[in-house]
């Protein structure tokens, strides 16, 4: 089908691996995505199959129903082309020109040192699969593929009514094998300004760069209560906390690259005395000591490390400094409270996920997320308080719904029962900590059945990504199948 990019094309089912290999030989982080769709397009082209763009620059794609279930109700299938770019700090890669590296690794295929992109690739590769195939039975079938989900929802945000004629909507963007999902959480943005004031280095200072790097990290729906440490908490603890009888002075603080990713590094520059360089260098030590300890369940490369440096930028008063460590110490972060209704899933929760230094400035971007709005409401009011005593500046930004579960759903029973009929048990109706862009496509499509599934996927938005190839060919004989269990269509 296409010139192989690596080893994993050879996988079965080779249709979708073949995609998804291709999908991985092309750029397409997030705001980055173009080169891809427009790939995508042509191919549709290609192959004659109706083809079009929205204002935003989601992709639709119509194909006719195969001889025989012209009279089932039309179904969407729907993914996002846009990936989440991390990378390790030793890894060489630019997500905008350099094509992912995947590569299998026992029962997973993984990528070189980057995120993997198989959230949201794999499904991706499962709808074109589905257009491709000549021996895959369905009604009728709309392909959309939604821009910049990861950074912001874009393309979900822009969907307009009328563009879509279907009835059932398949969202692709699950990570579980198994679980099949009915609801999600929603969230919004919030970002923290504090302005600083900055003084001439004095010639007794020196700088020194501390880096906290080796954290797992991971998504801030899917694995915000599994215990991760935060890499921005846990730099501005130290900083608080552990050097109390060193007098130092922030010269900038960095950490995190994604609101919607558990930071996994950070970094700041201080401005000490000559004479404590060697203390900061042993506390620093027994901190590590501590932490390791501390969290040794959970991320065991957590890694400190202290450096002399030089800095164009002057170093932040002693008031400005410990105004920016009592905000990141006080700002909450992780689980804020585990849902009533649904056991075993988180309800509200926020993530600590960028930190930046300006000249005059700290920003902070958070990411609150909640599967009913007054429990966002209630964290926005927290960060407005915060903001307010740390003398700060608040916005919110990017709001966007939850999709409320709707457990009578006509789809929900075929799934169940198609599951069963398969695999010989029932597959786990679920609600999940993350935003899908079902919520979204419910405004302007509110009658529309959904469900989201897919096969399953580790350590999303980290460069442990890694996808389970038997749990691929799995999820595609669950799609086949139920695009082939679609009911007929009403009058």
């Amino acid at each position: 089908m296409f010139k192989p990019h690596s080893e994993i094309s050879q996988l079965e089912p080779q249709i979708v691996w073949q995609f998804f290999d291709q999908i991985c030989s092309i750029p397409h982080p997030s705001k980055h995505e173009e080169a891809l769709a427009q790939f995508i397009v042509n191919w549709a082209n290609s192959r004659d199959l109706a083809t079009r763009r929205d204002k935003t620059g989601n992709v639709f794609i119509k194909k006719p129903a195969t001889e025989g279930m012209e009279n089932r109700k039309p179904v969407v299938l729907q993914a996002h082309i846009d990936m989440v770019p991390q990378k390790n700090d030793d890894t060489a890669h630019n997500f905008e020109t350099d094509p992912i590296r995947p590569f299998i690794d026992g029962d997973w295929v993984t990528a070189d040192g980057t995120t993997l992109g198989a959230d949201n690739g794999i499904g991706m590769a499962s709808c074109l699969a589905v257009l491709a195939s000549d021996d895959v039975a369905h009604g009728p079938l709309e392909v959309i593929l939604t821009i910049d989900e990861e950074a912001g929802m874009t393309g979900a945000f822009g969907l307009e009514a009328g563009w879509l004629e279907g009835e059932i909507l398949l969202n692709t963007d699950s990570e579980q094998e198994g679980e099949i999902y009915m609801g999600c959480a929603g969230g919004i943005d919030a970002g923290l300004t504090l302005d600083i004031e900055r003084q001439e280095k004095s010639a007794q200072q020196t700088y020194l760069e501390i880096s906290l790097k080796g954290l797992k990290g991971g998504h801030s729906g899917v694995d915000i209560h599994t215990g991760r440490a935060n890499a921005n908490k846990l730099l501005a603890r130290t900083l608080k906390h552990h050097l109390t009888d060193i007098e130092f002075q922030i010269v900038e603080f960095k950490g995190g690259s994604l609101r919607n990713a558990i930071p996994r590094e950070a970094y700041t520059t201080i401005a000490i005395q000559d004479a404590d360089i060697n203390k900061v260098s042993t506390y620093i030590e027994q901190v590590q000591s501590l932490m390791r300890q501390e969290l040794s369940a959970i991320e065991t490369g957590l890694t400190f490390n202290v450096s002399q440096t030089e800095s164009a930028l002057n170093p932040l008063t002693l008031t400005s400094t410990q105004q920016l460590l009592s905000l990141l110490n006080a700002c909450p972060n992780g689980v804020v409270r585990m849902s009533d209704d649904i056991q075993g899933v988180v309800e509200t929760s926020l993530n600590l996920g960028v930190i930046t230094t300006q000249a005059d400035s700290i920003e902070i971007l958070c990411l609150i997320r909640s599967l009913i709005d007054s429990g966002r409401k209630d964290v926005e009011g927290t960060l407005s308080s915060l903001a307010e005593l740390a003398g700060a500046k608040v916005e919110f930004s990017g709001a966007y719904p939850g999709w409320k579960p709707e457990p009578e759903s006509e789809l929900i029973h075929i799934f169940r029962d198609m599951y069963e009929g398969i695999y010989g048990k029932k597959p786990d109706i679920m609600v999940i900590h993350a935003g899908l862009e079902c919520g979204l496509f419910k405004e302007p499509y509110p009658e529309m059945d959904m469900i989201s599934f897919g096969p399953t996927i580790k350590f999303p938005h980290s460069p442990d990504e890694k996808v389970h190839i038997e749990s691929v060919g799995l999820y595609w004989q669950q799609m086949k199948a139920l695009l082939s269990n679609i009911p007929v269509k009403t009058a």
